[in-house]
Protein backbone atom coordinates (compact mmCIF):
# COMPACT_ATOMS: atom_id res chain seq x y z
CA UNK A 1 0.00 0.00 0.00
CA UNK A 2 1.19 3.11 -0.83
CA UNK A 3 0.27 6.84 -0.12
CA UNK A 4 0.30 10.31 -1.81
CA UNK A 5 2.60 13.17 0.21
CA UNK A 6 2.82 15.09 -2.49
CA UNK A 7 -0.64 17.55 -1.85
CA UNK A 8 0.19 20.25 0.49
CA UNK A 9 -2.27 20.16 4.03
CA UNK A 10 -4.12 22.82 3.19
CA UNK A 11 -6.83 23.98 5.53
CA UNK A 12 -10.58 23.72 4.27
CA UNK A 13 -12.31 26.82 3.49
CA UNK A 14 -15.26 27.40 5.05
CA UNK A 15 -17.73 28.94 2.43
CA UNK A 16 -16.58 26.24 -0.06
CA UNK A 17 -17.02 23.30 2.32
CA UNK A 18 -20.78 24.94 3.28
CA UNK A 19 -21.31 25.12 -0.21
CA UNK A 20 -20.56 21.33 -0.72
CA UNK A 21 -21.99 20.44 2.19
CA UNK A 22 -25.63 22.03 0.96
CA UNK A 23 -25.51 20.35 -2.42
CA UNK A 24 -24.36 16.73 -1.22
CA UNK A 25 -26.66 14.23 -2.58
CA UNK A 26 -29.42 12.48 -0.40
CA UNK A 27 -28.99 14.86 2.21
CA UNK A 28 -32.88 15.05 3.36
CA UNK A 29 -32.36 10.98 3.50
CA UNK A 30 -29.01 11.38 5.86
CA UNK A 31 -30.77 13.74 7.72
CA UNK A 32 -33.86 11.34 8.49
CA UNK A 33 -30.84 8.52 9.22
CA UNK A 34 -29.26 10.32 11.78
CA UNK A 35 -32.66 11.36 13.61
CA UNK A 36 -33.35 7.83 13.42
CA UNK A 37 -30.00 7.22 15.06
CA UNK A 38 -30.10 9.68 17.78
CA UNK A 39 -33.85 7.77 18.82
CA UNK A 40 -32.13 4.64 18.63
CA UNK A 41 -29.29 5.67 20.64
CA UNK A 42 -31.16 7.37 23.71
CA UNK A 43 -34.67 5.59 23.45
CA UNK A 44 -34.73 2.28 24.87
CA UNK A 45 -36.96 -0.27 23.53
CA UNK A 46 -40.01 0.05 26.27
CA UNK A 47 -40.37 3.87 25.27
CA UNK A 48 -40.14 3.27 21.86
CA UNK A 49 -43.17 0.23 22.29
CA UNK A 50 -45.47 3.74 24.03
CA UNK A 51 -44.33 5.85 21.41
CA UNK A 52 -45.78 3.76 18.55
CA UNK A 53 -49.09 4.65 20.63
CA UNK A 54 -48.84 7.94 20.46
CA UNK A 55 -50.51 10.60 18.36
CA UNK A 56 -47.74 12.20 15.79
CA UNK A 57 -47.90 15.77 17.35
CA UNK A 58 -47.50 13.64 21.11
CA UNK A 59 -44.74 11.64 19.71
CA UNK A 60 -42.83 14.63 18.63
CA UNK A 61 -42.74 16.60 21.72
CA UNK A 62 -41.77 13.01 23.51
CA UNK A 63 -38.78 11.54 21.14
CA UNK A 64 -37.40 15.15 21.77
CA UNK A 65 -38.17 15.90 25.94
CA UNK A 66 -36.66 11.86 26.06
CA UNK A 67 -33.70 12.34 23.84
CA UNK A 68 -32.61 15.55 25.28
CA UNK A 69 -32.91 13.71 29.16
CA UNK A 70 -31.32 10.71 27.71
CA UNK A 71 -28.33 12.99 26.27
CA UNK A 72 -28.46 15.28 29.85
CA UNK A 73 -27.74 11.91 31.83
CA UNK A 74 -24.94 10.66 29.52
CA UNK A 75 -22.57 14.22 30.04
CA UNK A 76 -20.09 14.25 32.45
CA UNK A 77 -20.87 15.98 35.37
CA UNK A 78 -19.21 19.70 34.53
CA UNK A 79 -20.91 19.13 30.93
CA UNK A 80 -24.36 18.77 32.55
CA UNK A 81 -23.85 22.21 34.68
CA UNK A 82 -22.47 23.96 32.02
CA UNK A 83 -25.42 22.85 29.69
CA UNK A 84 -27.68 23.42 32.61
CA UNK A 85 -26.78 27.09 33.38
CA UNK A 86 -26.54 27.62 29.32
CA UNK A 87 -30.36 26.99 28.84
CA UNK A 88 -31.02 28.54 32.25
CA UNK A 89 -29.49 31.92 31.07
CA UNK A 90 -31.14 31.67 27.75
CA UNK A 91 -34.31 30.97 28.73
CA UNK A 92 -34.46 33.90 31.23
CA UNK A 93 -32.24 36.04 29.46
CA UNK A 94 -32.28 40.09 29.34
CA UNK A 95 -29.53 42.63 28.85
CA UNK A 96 -27.56 43.35 31.68
CA UNK A 97 -25.51 46.70 31.33
CA UNK A 98 -22.67 47.34 34.37
CA UNK A 99 -22.78 50.72 36.76
CA UNK A 100 -20.40 54.01 35.98
CA UNK A 101 -18.94 51.46 32.95
CA UNK A 102 -20.01 51.30 29.23
CA UNK A 103 -20.16 47.18 28.83
CA UNK A 104 -23.35 45.24 28.12
CA UNK A 105 -23.63 41.85 28.04
CA UNK A 106 -26.64 39.48 26.95
CA UNK A 107 -27.24 36.20 29.49
CA UNK A 108 -29.09 34.77 26.37
CA UNK A 109 -25.81 35.14 24.66
CA UNK A 110 -23.67 33.67 27.36
CA UNK A 111 -26.05 30.73 27.56
CA UNK A 112 -25.10 29.95 23.70
CA UNK A 113 -21.50 30.30 24.21
CA UNK A 114 -21.75 27.58 27.51
CA UNK A 115 -23.74 25.31 25.12
CA UNK A 116 -21.22 25.71 22.51
CA UNK A 117 -18.37 24.78 24.79
CA UNK A 118 -20.14 21.76 25.63
CA UNK A 119 -20.31 20.61 22.38
CA UNK A 120 -17.28 21.48 21.22
CA UNK A 121 -16.08 19.54 24.33
CA UNK A 122 -18.48 16.25 23.16
CA UNK A 123 -17.65 16.41 19.61
CA UNK A 124 -13.75 16.51 20.49
CA UNK A 125 -14.40 13.27 22.42
CA UNK A 126 -16.03 12.24 19.84
CA UNK A 127 -13.26 12.79 16.88
CA UNK A 128 -10.41 11.04 19.32
CA UNK A 129 -12.92 7.49 19.49
CA UNK A 130 -13.12 7.85 15.74
CA UNK A 131 -9.52 8.27 15.34
CA UNK A 132 -9.04 5.12 17.64
CA UNK A 133 -11.80 2.68 15.93
CA UNK A 134 -10.49 3.75 12.41
CA UNK A 135 -6.95 2.57 13.70
CA UNK A 136 -8.54 -0.35 15.09
CA UNK A 137 -10.74 -1.05 11.87
CA UNK A 138 -7.21 -0.64 9.96
CA UNK A 139 -5.51 -3.49 12.15
CA UNK A 140 -8.73 -5.80 11.53
CA UNK A 141 -8.60 -5.53 7.59
CA UNK A 142 -5.13 -6.08 7.61
CA UNK A 143 -5.67 -9.56 9.45
CA UNK A 144 -8.31 -10.32 7.23
CA UNK A 145 -7.62 -13.20 4.02
CA UNK A 146 -7.94 -12.29 0.51
CA UNK A 147 -11.60 -12.67 -0.42
CA UNK A 148 -10.94 -15.97 -2.97
CA UNK A 149 -7.85 -18.45 -1.21
CA UNK A 150 -6.73 -20.09 -3.60
CA UNK A 151 -7.09 -24.06 -2.90
CA UNK A 152 -6.97 -26.86 -5.46
CA UNK A 153 -9.90 -28.79 -6.22
CA UNK A 154 -12.11 -25.77 -4.77
CA UNK A 155 -13.25 -22.23 -5.60
CA UNK A 156 -13.48 -20.06 -2.02
CA UNK A 157 -15.19 -16.27 -1.43
CA UNK A 158 -14.73 -15.23 1.73
CA UNK A 159 -16.70 -12.13 2.94
CA UNK A 160 -17.19 -9.70 6.16
CA UNK A 161 -19.10 -6.59 7.18
CA UNK A 162 -18.89 -4.73 10.16
CA UNK A 163 -21.89 -2.65 11.17
CA UNK A 164 -20.08 -0.16 12.75
CA UNK A 165 -16.10 1.13 12.45
CA UNK A 166 -15.33 -2.27 14.06
CA UNK A 167 -16.56 -5.63 13.97
CA UNK A 168 -17.48 -8.83 16.31
CA UNK A 169 -17.04 -10.99 13.11
CA UNK A 170 -14.27 -13.60 11.84
CA UNK A 171 -13.61 -14.67 8.83
CA UNK A 172 -10.23 -15.91 8.43
CA UNK A 173 -8.56 -17.95 5.64
CA UNK A 174 -5.11 -20.46 6.98
CA UNK A 175 -2.73 -22.35 4.99
CA UNK A 176 -1.63 -24.81 7.57
CA UNK A 177 0.16 -27.20 4.89
CA UNK A 178 -0.08 -28.10 1.31
CA UNK A 179 -2.51 -30.76 2.10
CA UNK A 180 -4.19 -28.75 4.93
CA UNK A 181 -6.32 -25.36 4.77
CA UNK A 182 -8.45 -23.83 7.26
CA UNK A 183 -11.32 -21.80 7.00
CA UNK A 184 -12.88 -20.10 10.15
CA UNK A 185 -16.10 -18.08 10.70
CA UNK A 186 -17.03 -16.92 13.79
CA UNK A 187 -19.28 -14.54 15.97
CA UNK A 188 -18.24 -12.40 19.00
CA UNK A 189 -21.54 -11.97 21.20
CA UNK A 190 -22.09 -7.90 21.64
CA UNK A 191 -20.28 -5.39 18.90
CA UNK A 192 -18.01 -2.35 18.81
CA UNK A 193 -14.53 -2.26 20.15
CA UNK A 194 -15.25 -4.94 23.03
CA UNK A 195 -16.37 -7.36 20.40
CA UNK A 196 -13.30 -6.30 17.90
CA UNK A 197 -10.52 -7.15 20.42
CA UNK A 198 -11.67 -10.65 21.36
CA UNK A 199 -12.64 -11.62 17.80
CA UNK A 200 -8.66 -10.16 17.05
CA UNK A 201 -7.49 -12.68 20.54
CA UNK A 202 -9.72 -15.70 18.95
CA UNK A 203 -8.29 -15.26 15.62
CA UNK A 204 -4.73 -15.53 16.86
CA UNK A 205 -5.30 -18.72 18.97
CA UNK A 206 -6.79 -20.50 16.24
CA UNK A 207 -4.03 -19.62 13.79
CA UNK A 208 -1.32 -20.90 17.03
CA UNK A 209 -2.75 -23.68 16.93
CA UNK A 210 -4.35 -24.99 13.88
CA UNK A 211 -0.59 -27.14 13.39
CA UNK A 212 -0.41 -28.77 16.36
CA UNK A 213 -3.68 -30.80 16.29
CA UNK A 214 -4.80 -33.04 13.41
CA UNK A 215 -7.95 -33.39 15.71
CA UNK A 216 -10.67 -30.80 15.21
CA UNK A 217 -12.48 -31.66 17.70
CA UNK A 218 -9.42 -31.80 20.31
CA UNK A 219 -8.44 -28.05 18.34
CA UNK A 220 -11.75 -26.82 19.28
CA UNK A 221 -11.80 -28.01 22.77
CA UNK A 222 -8.47 -26.15 23.20
CA UNK A 223 -9.71 -23.02 21.66
CA UNK A 224 -12.78 -23.25 23.79
CA UNK A 225 -10.57 -23.77 26.86
CA UNK A 226 -8.54 -20.88 25.82
CA UNK A 227 -11.51 -18.86 25.65
CA UNK A 228 -13.07 -19.67 29.11
CA UNK A 229 -9.96 -18.68 31.12
CA UNK A 230 -9.51 -15.60 29.24
CA UNK A 231 -12.97 -14.06 28.43
CA UNK A 232 -15.41 -12.42 30.64
CA UNK A 233 -18.07 -14.75 32.16
CA UNK A 234 -21.08 -12.98 30.04
CA UNK A 235 -18.96 -13.00 27.04
CA UNK A 236 -19.12 -16.12 24.60
CA UNK A 237 -18.17 -16.71 20.87
CA UNK A 238 -19.85 -19.03 18.11
CA UNK A 239 -17.54 -20.94 15.39
CA UNK A 240 -17.17 -22.76 12.75
CA UNK A 241 -14.00 -24.03 11.57
CA UNK A 242 -13.38 -25.99 8.35
CA UNK A 243 -10.82 -27.64 7.16
CA UNK A 244 -10.46 -28.62 3.55
CA UNK A 245 -8.30 -31.22 1.41
CA UNK A 246 -6.94 -30.03 -2.03
CA UNK A 247 -8.51 -31.89 -4.76
CA UNK A 248 -10.20 -34.86 -3.17
CA UNK A 249 -13.48 -32.71 -2.18
CA UNK A 250 -13.20 -33.67 1.25
CA UNK A 251 -14.25 -31.29 3.76
CA UNK A 252 -14.57 -31.60 7.85
CA UNK A 253 -15.81 -29.31 10.53
CA UNK A 254 -16.60 -28.38 14.12
CA UNK A 255 -19.57 -26.11 14.51
CA UNK A 256 -19.03 -24.44 18.29
CA UNK A 257 -22.48 -22.72 18.68
CA UNK A 258 -22.99 -21.40 15.13
CA UNK A 259 -25.49 -21.69 13.00
CA UNK A 260 -25.72 -24.43 10.79
CA UNK A 261 -24.13 -24.22 7.79
CA UNK A 262 -26.11 -25.37 4.51
CA UNK A 263 -25.19 -27.68 1.83
CA UNK A 264 -26.36 -26.80 -1.99
CA UNK A 265 -26.56 -29.57 -4.43
CA UNK A 266 -28.12 -29.48 -7.65
CA UNK A 267 -31.40 -31.19 -6.68
CA UNK A 268 -31.56 -29.77 -2.95
CA UNK A 269 -30.97 -27.20 -0.72
CA UNK A 270 -30.10 -29.11 2.92
CA UNK A 271 -29.47 -27.31 6.30
CA UNK A 272 -26.45 -29.12 8.09
CA UNK A 273 -26.83 -30.71 11.60
CA UNK A 274 -26.28 -28.14 14.63
CA UNK A 275 -22.94 -28.34 16.41
CA UNK A 276 -22.40 -28.04 20.49
CA UNK A 277 -22.51 -25.09 22.92
CA UNK A 278 -20.63 -22.32 21.41
CA UNK A 279 -17.20 -20.83 22.82
CA UNK A 280 -16.30 -19.51 26.89
CA UNK A 281 -19.78 -21.02 27.52
CA UNK A 282 -18.73 -24.76 29.16
CA UNK A 283 -15.31 -25.37 30.45
CA UNK A 284 -13.61 -28.70 28.67
CA UNK A 285 -16.45 -29.20 26.60
CA UNK A 286 -16.20 -31.87 23.68
CA UNK A 287 -16.93 -31.21 20.17
CA UNK A 288 -17.74 -33.33 17.31
CA UNK A 289 -16.01 -33.48 14.25
CA UNK A 290 -18.21 -33.75 11.05
CA UNK A 291 -16.58 -35.00 7.59
CA UNK A 292 -18.70 -34.46 4.16
CA UNK A 293 -17.37 -35.33 0.61
CA UNK A 294 -18.58 -32.84 -1.99
CA UNK A 295 -19.00 -33.69 -5.51
CA UNK A 296 -18.34 -31.35 -8.23
CA UNK A 297 -20.35 -28.29 -8.66
CA UNK A 298 -21.68 -28.71 -4.41
CA UNK A 299 -20.91 -25.49 -2.17
CA UNK A 300 -20.93 -25.91 1.36
CA UNK A 301 -22.69 -22.12 2.79
CA UNK A 302 -21.88 -21.09 5.70
CA UNK A 303 -23.16 -17.30 7.19
CA UNK A 304 -23.43 -15.49 10.39
CA UNK A 305 -26.59 -14.25 11.61
CA UNK A 306 -26.66 -10.65 10.24
CA UNK A 307 -27.96 -11.94 6.96
CA UNK A 308 -31.15 -13.35 8.53
CA UNK A 309 -31.79 -11.14 11.14
CA UNK A 310 -31.15 -8.15 8.77
CA UNK A 311 -33.65 -5.40 9.60
CA UNK A 312 -35.67 -2.65 6.67
CA UNK A 313 -37.39 0.30 8.28
CA UNK A 314 -40.35 -1.54 9.29
CA UNK A 315 -38.57 -4.00 11.58
CA UNK A 316 -39.46 -6.40 9.30
CA UNK A 317 -35.92 -9.63 9.05
CA UNK A 318 -34.86 -10.62 6.01
CA UNK A 319 -35.11 -14.35 7.11
CA UNK A 320 -34.38 -18.03 6.36
CA UNK A 321 -37.09 -18.39 3.91
CA UNK A 322 -35.92 -15.17 2.18
CA UNK A 323 -32.47 -16.59 2.39
CA UNK A 324 -33.36 -20.12 0.66
CA UNK A 325 -35.36 -18.54 -1.69
CA UNK A 326 -32.32 -16.63 -3.39
CA UNK A 327 -29.81 -19.72 -3.00
CA UNK A 328 -32.41 -21.78 -5.01
CA UNK A 329 -32.03 -19.38 -7.75
CA UNK A 330 -27.85 -20.19 -7.80
CA UNK A 331 -27.38 -23.52 -7.63
CA UNK A 332 -25.04 -23.37 -10.11
CA UNK A 333 -23.97 -20.07 -9.67
CA UNK A 334 -20.11 -19.44 -8.56
CA UNK A 335 -19.52 -18.21 -5.38
CA UNK A 336 -18.40 -14.76 -5.90
CA UNK A 337 -21.82 -14.55 -8.01
CA UNK A 338 -23.51 -15.95 -5.07
CA UNK A 339 -22.16 -13.70 -2.32
CA UNK A 340 -22.14 -10.29 -4.31
CA UNK A 341 -25.74 -11.75 -4.92
CA UNK A 342 -26.88 -11.52 -1.26
CA UNK A 343 -25.20 -8.63 -0.44
CA UNK A 344 -27.01 -7.27 -3.11
CA UNK A 345 -30.68 -8.49 -1.78
CA UNK A 346 -29.99 -7.76 1.84
CA UNK A 347 -29.14 -4.15 0.90
CA UNK A 348 -31.98 -3.92 -1.44
CA UNK A 349 -34.39 -5.33 1.87
CA UNK A 350 -32.56 -2.82 4.36
CA UNK A 351 -33.13 0.13 2.39
CA UNK A 352 -32.50 3.23 4.63
CA UNK A 353 -32.34 1.69 7.88
CA UNK A 354 -28.81 0.74 9.32
CA UNK A 355 -27.08 -2.52 9.49
CA UNK A 356 -27.70 -3.66 12.87
CA UNK A 357 -25.49 -6.26 13.16
CA UNK A 358 -21.85 -7.93 11.77
CA UNK A 359 -22.43 -10.05 8.30
CA UNK A 360 -20.21 -12.35 7.60
CA UNK A 361 -20.16 -15.26 4.82
CA UNK A 362 -17.87 -18.23 3.52
CA UNK A 363 -18.85 -20.15 0.28
CA UNK A 364 -16.69 -23.16 -0.72
CA UNK A 365 -17.92 -24.59 -4.05
CA UNK A 366 -16.09 -27.90 -5.21
CA UNK A 367 -14.92 -27.89 -8.70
Amino acid sequence: MTSDNSKPNTEPKFFETIRRDLTEEDIFRKARSEMRDLKDFYIDPDKKLQLDKMHWLKRFFFIMWWVLKGMFFKLTPLRRILLLIGVVLILFSRSISFEHTNVRTNEGLLGGILILIVLMLELKDKLLARSELEAGKKVQLALMPDQCPTVPGWELWLYTRPANEVGGDLVDFIKISDNRFGIAIADIAGKGLQAALLTTKLQATIRALTDEYNSLSKLVSKINNIFFRDSLRNIFASLLYVELAPNLGKLSYVNAGHLPPVLIKADSIKELDKGEAALGLINNNRYTEQTRKLKTGEIFFAYSDGLTEAQNEQGQFFGSERFFNLLKDMRSSSPKHIGERIIFEIGQFIGEARANDDLSLIILKKV
